[in-house]
């Protein structure tokens, strides 16, 4: 068998995103972006409801972490308007 030579780039990846995304990707994109809300709506609610400062506190990191990956996740697919959906503080 032969093996194929590395010309220094990796098969497969595109240099930009195409203008047409698939069904299977906008199901996946949709999940992230669910995935991401659900979990800054709990850390956010469980940080609410604990007494442990020191706890309280990396809950709020982490809700805040996700509302970023949310926000990122929302510029990436249009990138020309503002994040929508959440209010960043």
């Amino acid at each position: 068998m032969q093996q194929q030579q590395n010309t220094g780039t990796q098969q497969g990846m595109m240099q930009q995103p195409p203008s047409v995304i698939t069904t299977k990707d906008h199901l996946y994109l949709t999940d992230m972006l669910s995935w991401n809300l659900l979990a800054m709506k709990k850390a956010h609610f469980f940080a609410s409801q604990c007494s442990d400062q020191k706890l309280k506190t990396e809950l709020e990191k982490v809700g805040k972490m996700h509302e970023q990956h949310y926000s990122k996740i929302l510029t990436h697919l249009n990138p020309n308007q503002e994040a929508y959906g959440i209010q960043l503080q």
